[in-house]
């Protein structure tokens, strides 16, 4: 016997060896396959502008520009994959593919031919000395930006690229030219986008959950509303997405008005009410009616949420990573640093920021999109579908009225709102708890009592009101005394939003302009030391 316990522990040594063996080769085979990624960007520059005068520039730049979306695959595009994959609408490698086609496809389709670089608004270029120092700040805020992204998603910490990218320009720009070259009041609005996009995203979000809830999950049968009630919501949802593309995506190719892309949004939820209406009539039938059956009716329009939310991002923030590379390039080839201009991207390197961030996504994305889907609060499909509506409704306003925001930061916020919501119903509910039992006096039957309550604990808030009746029912029999009142109120205290979570992307978000913008300049400064004679 003794014999058998020491090959048992032998077995379970050799097992643990192994799976730490299969992880290391795991992380090498990502980072590998990242590696080779940058190396084939670097050849195909270094050929395509061999001619160039100063084409280890370009190539250097090409690199960073590389590295840069690799980083923002990694980070950025879990917001959002991340909610679908948390409810179970879609299966981690199931969300990768689809963020990964969409993501590439927004880019390339919807990125556009002339795009405005960061050239403008941040920094003034008109203060930079010459062509070639121009060059430093862009390869330096893309470093700094990128290094940024890398330790971040590293940490687990969702953060916004733009605000990376911004800071790496005004680092690397008062390196360059001093604390005079950044337009201040740019950077005032960015950092008040630092409360108006989580809150905003929150507040909407909490609003369309607490919504379905009064309409669907709090009725007596929450199958039977949610036939009438779900596809208004999935049209309201095809409106603010149909709304958002026409002004975040296919205005880079056809300029659209914005009373123009509110009635084409309005046009298409129609015809998605029109069709999904007696879908969801034939499907009902065959759902049980309780939340689980009700949620399976969200699970296609968060899979269509997820894509479409990926094409927006991919034709918006590819430029995150090659606006800057596209300012080099022309630049290095063109000899403009005019501060008015637009640059033309081409082609090859909107297929750099493309595929950078598809496959940043596919071989670093997971552990961000778990955090994002499950880690931060418990996410079903009407929660992800409402954090998905907040995003789209939020950008739309935000656009509108002028405000600069985080798409990153709104669709997190969502997340959080959509959490804090749960606790805030839970805590009122549990105030009516407190009523029933302050009403009960004495110490009879306070078993019963504790075992109905500890049930009451882990039932969904719409279940809840039903045990409260049970509860009342027991009249002055059920009596407890105020100090076991007291034991059962903390134990029906639950957090529904990990604080530690909360602590960790909030801290990375205060930091993340501050960071990219010291990281930048170091690299101008280095960057510098090593390119002059």
């Amino acid at each position: 016997m003794a014999l058998t316990g020491v090959w048992a522990v032998k077995v379970r040594d050799y097992l643990k060896i192994e799976s730490a063996a299969d992880l290391s080769r795991s992380e090498v085979g990502r980072l590998g396959t990242a590696i080779l990624f940058i190396v084939a960007v670097m050849i195909y520059a270094g050929t395509k502008f061999a001619h160039v005068e100063q084409s280890y520039l370009l190539v250097a730049a090409a690199v960073i520009g590389a590295y840069m979306a690799l980083n923002i695959g990694a980070n950025d595009v879990a917001n959002n994959v991340g909610p679908a994959v948390g409810s179970f609408a879609l299966t981690l490698t199931g969300a990768i593919v689809i963020a990964a086609v969409f993501e590439a496809a927004g880019a390339i389709i919807a990125g556009g031919d002339v795009v405005k670089t960061v050239k403008k608004g941040i920094i003034d270029p008109e203060d930079i000395p010459d062509s070639i120092t121009f060059v430093w700040v862009m390869m330096g805020a893309l470093l700094g930006a990128a290094i940024w992204l890398n330790l971040a998603t590293w940490l687990g910490a969702p953060v916004s690229t733009t605000h990376s990218i911004v800071g790496g320009v005004m680092g690397a720009g008062i390196a360059a030219a001093g604390w005079d070259i950044v337009n201040w009041d740019s950077m005032g609005k960015i950092a008040l986008s630092w409360v108006i996009s989580p809150v905003t995203g929150g507040i909407v979000a909490a609003l369309t959950l607490y919504s379905l809830k009064r309409l669907v999950f709090y009725k007596k049968d929450p199958l039977e509303a949610a036939k009438s009630v779900v596809p208004v919501m999935i049209a309201i949802m095809a409106w603010a997405f149909t709304t958002y593309l026409c002004l975040k995506g296919i205005s880079r190719i056809v300029s659209i008005s914005f009373p123009v892309a509110v009635m084409l949004g309005l046009v298409a939820a129609l015809l998605t009410w029109v069709i999904v209406t007696p879908i969801i009539r034939r499907a009902a039938p065959h759902l049980t009616s309780d939340r689980a059956g009700v949620n399976r009716l969200f699970t296609l329009p968060l899979i269509f949420a997820a894509a479409l939310l990926s094409f927006a991002h991919g034709a918006n923030d590819v430029a995150n990573a090659v606006g800057p590379l596209a300012g080099i390039v022309d630049v290095l080839t063109e000899g403009d640093v005019e501060g008015g201009g637009s640059v033309s991207i081409p082609l090859w390197v909107m297929g750099i920021g493309a595929l950078g961030i598809s496959v940043g996504l596919a071989l670093f994305g997971p552990k961000l999109i778990r955090t994002v889907g499950s880690e931060i609060t418990e996410l079903d499909r009407s929660r992800a579908f409402c954090i998905a509506l907040s995003a789209a409704i939020t950008v739309i306003i935000a656009s509108q009225l002028g405000m600069p925001i985080s798409s990153t930061h709104v669709a997190l916020g969502a997340v959080f709102g959509v959490g804090f919501l749960r606790e805030f119903l839970e805590k009122r509910m549990h105030s009516v708890v407190e009523n029933v039992l302050a009403q009960h006096r004495g110490d009879q039957n306070f078993e019963e009592v504790e075992r109905v309550l500890r049930d009451f604990e882990n039932l969904p808030p719409e279940a809840k009101s039903d045990m409260l009746d049970r509860l009342k029912q027991m009249g002055a029999e059920a009596v407890i005394t105020k100090a076991q009142r007291k034991e059962l109120r903390q134990a029906l205290k639950r957090q529904l939003v990990k604080r530690s979570s909360l602590l960790k992307i909030v801290s990375a978000w205060i930091i993340t302009v501050p960071v990219a913008a010291f990281l930048a300049g170091l690299f101008f400064f280095a960057l510098r030391g090593m390119m002059l004679p």
